[in-house]
């Protein structure tokens, strides 16, 4: 017996998209849109409203297991990726790990795994690129960063920064997506939120005359002779400058010069 085609709606979370999975393999039903409820669009499939059940969300997450490593490592981060119609691509992918099990890790060559495949991969590589570039200031006790990522990679960062500065307090603001991975002292004393608006407060004389220092020592190393603004923003491309300390200008005007900052000396 074929399976109806329908369009999902749902509160746009993960746990609510496999809350979708859920109710369409009790009801049989193939998904063919997904929408969240602030999509303003029409579709000619019937509408299935889906609620979050924590309970069915897990049910389905702990089922991933059949998967094999590969193939649970895809169900989970591709919902975290910037693929268009990401929903769609996993839903495939899900069905497809439930009738392959761990085999579906093998099947390089499927345009839906290989899809799949290659928006991880940039989800992790994007990632990887921000735990070098992410830059922080202090403000008022508390490590303050804004990044603005192409896909969701705070639940991929949270384990490297939260390890790196644990007995710190610790903002990282992504502004793509609007939310914040939070972080103080303690064991498991972390969680990212959504945020409908974020803005550091002002930063005080000593943490504009840190970034004053880190901007002299990055221009100071630099060996004109080597200059190539074309192999740097093949290491360090240029959609990451604009959250970097060591490019920006507006800071040096509140400043004294580095040359006139007193340094301490040992004796």
């Amino acid at each position: 017996m074929p399976w109806t085609q329908i369009s999902c709606q749902y509160d746009g979370t993960y746990p609510g998209f496999l809350c979708c999975v859920f109710d369409c393999y009790v009801a049989r039903e193939e998904p063919v849109e997904f929408h969240t409820p602030d999509d303003m669009c029409c579709s000619l499939y019937p509408l299935r409203t889906v609620d979050t059940d924590q309970a069915h969300a897990l049910r389905v997450y702990r089922s991933f297991a059949k998967f094999g490593a590969e193939g649970q490592r895809l169900a989970v981060r591709t919902f975290l990726t910037c693929l268009p119609d990401k929903e769609l691509w996993l839903w495939r992918l899900i069905r497809m790990g439930y009738e392959l099990g761990p085999k579906i890790g093998s099947c390089l060559t499927d345009p839906t795994v290989d899809r799949v495949r290659k928006a991880v991969w940039h989800l992790e590589h994007e990632a990887h690129m921000y735990k070098g570039f992410a830059r922080f200031s202090e403000l008022d006790g508390v490590l303050v960063g804004e990044i603005e990522p192409k896909n969701r990679v705070l639940p991929l960062l949270r384990p490297h920064f939260c390890s790196r500065y644990p007995q710190e307090n610790l903002v990282l603001h992504d502004r793509t997506h609007s939310e914040v991975l939070l972080h103080r002292p303690g064991p498991r004393s972390w969680t990212i939120i959504p945020v409908d608006s974020f803005q550091a407060g002002p930063a005080g004389l000593e943490e504009l005359t840190y970034r004053k220092l880190w901007r002299a020592f990055y221009n100071t190393i630099a060996i004109e002779g080597r200059y190539n603004p074309k192999c740097r923003m093949t290491h360090m491309p240029k959609r990451y400058w604009a959250m970097m300390t060591e490019f920006q200008e507006d800071w040096d005007t509140a400043l004294p010069q580095v040359s006139s900052l007193p340094c301490k000396t040992e004796t």
